[in-house]
């Protein structure tokens, strides 16, 4: 699947720290085949991918689109929808579907929330996966 993950207060704090436990989730993520991308209203955040070395889990960054989301995606260079989308902003999720995530606060609020994305990432995948025909 690809994913697309928010930056600002999704992965990394008002005060620019990131969320606990984003390199383990990813790494488990792309052990399990998925690809993630990083998208901001702010534009693509290369910045962040180096600042805390989240290259090798990294396939590209993009700009979000913050309205007319679907009919944007071409004009801002995004070249597909995201299979599943995390976001700190539910219009996001109700568009692209995937889950809202609790703002990164001070110091960093939940400190598992990260392992609740893989959850919830995992169960999806589980359920997208085509089930056998009875009989089959």
């Amino acid at each position: 699947m690809n994913i697309f993950f928010d930056v600002d207060d999704t992965l990394i704090t008002w005060d620019v720290k990131l969320r606990p436990h984003v390199h383990d989730v990813f790494a488990r993520l792309k052990d399990d085949g998925h690809t993630i991308y990083l998208w901001s209203g702010h534009g693509p955040r290369w910045e962040v991918v180096r600042r805390f070395d989240l290259h090798h889990h990294i396939t590209d960054c993009f700009w979000k689109p913050l309205h007319n989301h679907r009919a944007r995606l071409t004009e801002l260079g995004v070249p597909f929808a995201p299979d599943f989308a995390v976001d700190d902003h539910a219009e996001i999720i109700e568009v692209f579907g995937g889950l809202v995530i609790e703002p990164a606060g001070a110091p960093y609020g939940r400190q598992d929330e990260m392992w609740r994305v893989y959850d919830e990432i995992a169960a999806f995948a589980r359920e997208q996966q085509p089930r056998p025909s009875p009989g089959a």
